[in-house]
């Protein structure tokens, strides 16, 4: 039964994990679009501290799209924030990292030929591995080092690089490749907040 109840867990959060993150890239490449299409707006929207503004046309209806240079005047009582794609996603993923990863400690997560671990090891490990990895890249983020992209951008690769190795002796090869993409995608719903 409990071997069933996985199986259906597994698929189910999988099959929602996926469309959470098709939301989250379809939102994410709206708001692109959206960023590459705002036209500078008349000298009155200006004043009211609107930096672009875009038409369009949609089933049927139109829209107007403002974006504030820091933010309106008074904010509005209904205010849709574009967070829950991201947050499903990453709920969704971690669900399903519980459901294979750590449920089936022992048949997908732990590599005994690599190093011995128990369950509650190898799933404090993944854990760790996963809230290390968010705290070192808000601290990178919060120092001197954003004013220099390049050399941000080179630090992360590199700490990306050392924890897929690290990742890869800790962990067997599913586990420390599913790593990877957990704590990227970790690090990207944080940024969300």
């Amino acid at each position: 039964m409990a071997a069933y109840l996985a199986d259906v867990l597994n698929l189910f959060f999988r099959w929602f994990h996926v469309i959470a993150g098709v939301a989250w890239i379809g939102a994410s490449f709206y708001f692109v679009w959206l960023d590459l299409s705002l036209r500078e707006p008349p000298e009155w929207k200006k004043k009211k501290g609107i930096k672009g503004d875009l038409w369009s046309i949609h089933g049927g209806g139109f829209y107007e799209v403002a974006k504030y240079q820091l933010g309106p005047e008074e904010m509005p009582k209904t205010l849709h924030w574009f967070k829950w794609e991201a947050y499903t996603t990453w709920l969704t993923g971690f669900a399903l990292l519980s459901v294979i990863y750590y449920w089936g400690a022992e048949q997908y997560l732990i590599d005994s030929q690599k190093i011995s671990l128990s369950q509650i090891q190898a799933i404090g490990l993944s854990l760790a591995c996963l809230l290390g990895g968010m705290v070192v890249y808000e601290a990178l983020v919060r120092s001197p080092l954003r004013y220099q992209p390049k050399v941000f951008g080179a630090v992360l690769f590199v700490l990306l690089a050392f924890s897929a190795w690290g990742f890869g002796e800790l962990f067997s090869d599913r586990a420390a490749y599913l790593h990877v993409g957990a704590l990227i995608g970790t690090i990207m719903a944080g940024n969300v907040m």
